[in-house]
């Protein structure tokens, strides 16, 4: 599951249906590109793909006559496959805590995608990810704690208090986003109000 996937399936949900030149605009725009990997060709990857796997459907073609039909000339929007994958990435992207750099681009796509749920829905999905990176830190702590007693080399300390003050960090952030949530921040799904693009 990558963020590129995520991200172009947000953006044809965001405007309904949406050619392969308006989604690379808007994710560029977003500079997605440096915050989530994304690069440009993998755009129009992700579109063909899965519109073979029926996650989206062509639905115009904008050309003139006699013009061809390149990738920016099809328009695409969700199928109801494509609804339940949206809905299902969001909630793995949001709630499992993958260590990998991978992991950290699919929660930055997903983060930008929030308003899409119920803030309930939020809440619980970041709870989830904070009992995952609980766990982790206890983790982290525990081998810096049995480090100490290791001595050689004593350099090796450095890049274990680097994992626990990473992962410290990040159950930092997602308590804070919880409580911002709970307390009525950002306009969510179920809430009265712009929507800033994002149909529930």
């Amino acid at each position: 599951m990558s963020a590129t996937r995520l991200l172009v399936l947000g953006v044809v949900r965001m405007y309904g249906r949406a050619h392969g030149y308006q989604v690379r605009r808007e994710l560029l725009s977003w500079s997605a590109d440096k915050w989530a990997n994304v690069a440009p060709g993998s755009i129009y990857h992700a579109l063909k793909k899965m519109t073979a796997e029926r996650l989206l459907e062509e639905v115009a073609a904008d050309a003139e006559p006699g013009e061809a039909r390149g990738p920016d000339r099809v328009a695409y929007r969700l199928t109801p496959d494509g609804e339940s994958e949206f809905q299902l990435m969001m909630a793995k992207s949001l709630s499992e805590d993958d260590q990998s750099p991978q992991g950290d681009y699919r929660l930055a796509a997903a983060v930008t995608f929030l308003p899409t749920l119920t803030r309930a829905k939020a809440i619980s999905l970041l709870r989830h990810r904070i009992t995952a990176v609980r766990a982790q830190e206890a983790t982290t702590r525990n081998l810096v704690e049995e480090a100490e007693d290791w001595g050689q080399p004593p350099h090796v300390m450095e890049l274990y208090r680097f994992w626990l003050i990473t992962v410290e960090a990040k159950v930092t952030w997602l308590q804070g986003l919880v409580a911002r949530l709970a307390g009525g921040n950002y306009v969510m799904a179920d809430d009265d109000g712009p929507s800033f693009g994002f149909p529930g």
